[in-house]
């Protein structure tokens, strides 16, 4: 079917999906591939006391959206306009259905109104900014706002029809699929897309997926109408649970819920960096409540390492410095941190060199960037480790895990040792 031949559907009685389809799209945002293309969905609520519009489309599928909304609602019968997120995506057609409907009202959630202001470079906005418990009366209908920051922007909020069990989601629960048949018993398998979506979307936003949860599961879902991807109309609390699923965590209870757990990955060209790496092991598993897992990157994919990284408590880095870097599996496994927050989890570096030596600090500087903190400087051997330097790792092993289990002395660094340090750097 042609995209534009799709007119409104119907997704209840007197609520429309009058989105925009997007079936050659094959890249979003640049980091999301989109085999499947996607849909820019957006509705119209009609109530006893007026219309309301919710969310828009990409500004070049805009004539779309407006020749859709045209077969179900004038535009003076638009009471509100309600944005869950407003990225470019979803306001495109904003300013002109601003434009074309001047008895609207635009509602936006409290963080969105310094965004709106750069999106339209407009003072003079008229908009109602909304809290969680918010309303908005259609007369037989009522729209009320979940404030559900992070998810993926500060900005985004959910809006729950009460009348009709409907959850205008946002991002949350939708994926980059495009199929005109919409609804999610009727579409192609689309699983793939959604839990893609998630993982690159939501998952860096665990905590906040959680805070989200907690608002959204009590509620009677009939449906979930998301801004991207089929609408979901067949058993719609399995997608809600699917996202308890993927957001708690599980090592948790695997590590008996009360040890602290550190991850050690290394590569070793000569097998010394791999001898570092078991000294650091034993040293902290010296400490009570630390329990430490070693894995040898040349032996196995990235990709996997990164769910244990994300449940972690603190994560080490056992890198040789060659040709002046360290090696590329371990940036490798660092660049795709950027999909999990690992913000204030315990960062650490160590390794061997034969000349320079520079691995460890570049390590230890791309953690810091990360927003891992790096209390304990990490530790460099030239060649061969000795007993002595064995002994030095088994150490370092050991402070990890006492600052992972709060037990690591405050040390007061003077301005002489500071100097020293940035000197020698």
């Amino acid at each position: 079917m042609n995209p534009i031949e799709l007119g409104p559907i119907e997704i209840a009685r007197g609520v429309h999906w009058i989105g925009a389809l997007d079936p050659d799209l094959r890249e979003f945002d640049i980091i999301l591939k989109t085999a499947n293309g996607t849909t820019y969905n957006a509705y119209c609520v009609r109530g006893s006391d007026g219309v309301a519009v919710i969310d828009t489309v990409k500004e070049n599928r805009a004539a779309d959206f407006f020749a859709r909304l045209e077969q179900v609602a004038a535009y003076d019968e638009i009471k509100a306009i309600v944005l869950n997120h407003l990225e470019p995506d979803h306001t495109g057609a904003l300013p002109e259905l601003m434009r074309r409907a001047p008895n609207a009202r635009l509602y936006i959630s409290i963080k969105a109104q310094i965004m709106l202001k750069g999106l339209l470079k407009s003072e003079e906005l008229v908009y109602t900014p909304a809290r969680t418990g918010d309303t908005v009366s259609l007369g037989d209908r009522h729209l009320r706002f979940l404030h559900t920051p992070f998810l993926h922007w500060p900005d985004t909020q959910c809006t729950w029809l009460e009348e009709d069990g409907i959850l205008f989601s946002g991002d949350v629960f939708g994926c980059h699929y495009c199929d005109p048949r919409l609804f999610n018993d009727k579409v192609g398998d689309f699983r793939f897309s959604f839990e893609y979506y998630y993982q690159h979307i939501m998952r860096p936003f665990r905590e906040h997926v959680l805070d989200a949860l907690e608002l959204i599961e009590p509620l009677a879902l009939n449906l979930i109408a998301p801004a991207h991807g089929p609408i979901l109309r067949d058993a719609p609390a399995n997608y809600v649970r699917r996202y308890r699923q993927l957001a708690e965590p599980t090592l948790y209870n695997e590590a008996g819920g009360h040890a602290k757990t550190l991850l050690v990955f290394y590569l070793s060209s000569y097998g010394n960096t791999a001898r570092m790496a078991q000294a650091v092991r034993d040293g902290a598993e010296a400490i009570d409540g630390v329990r430490v897992s070693v894995y040898d990157l040349q032996g196995g994919e990235v990709a996997p390492f990164v769910d244990l990284v994300e449940e972690a408590d603190g994560i080490v880095f056992g890198s040789p410095t060659i040709n002046g870097d360290a090696v590329k599996p371990v940036w490798d496994l660092l660049s795709s941190l950027t999909m999990v927050n690992v913000k204030e989890k315990l960062g650490a570096a160590f390794g061997s060199y034969g000349w320079s030596g520079e691995a460890v600090t570049m390590l230890e500087d791309r953690m810091r960037g990360l927003k891992l903190r790096v209390p304990v400087k990490g530790v460099r051997v030239k060649l061969i480790p000795t007993e002595a330097e064995l002994s030095l790792c088994h150490a370092f092993g050991r402070d990890l895990a006492l600052h992972l289990t709060g037990q690591a002395t405050r040390k007061v660094i003077t301005m002489e040792e500071l100097n020293r340090s940035q000197t020698h750097a």
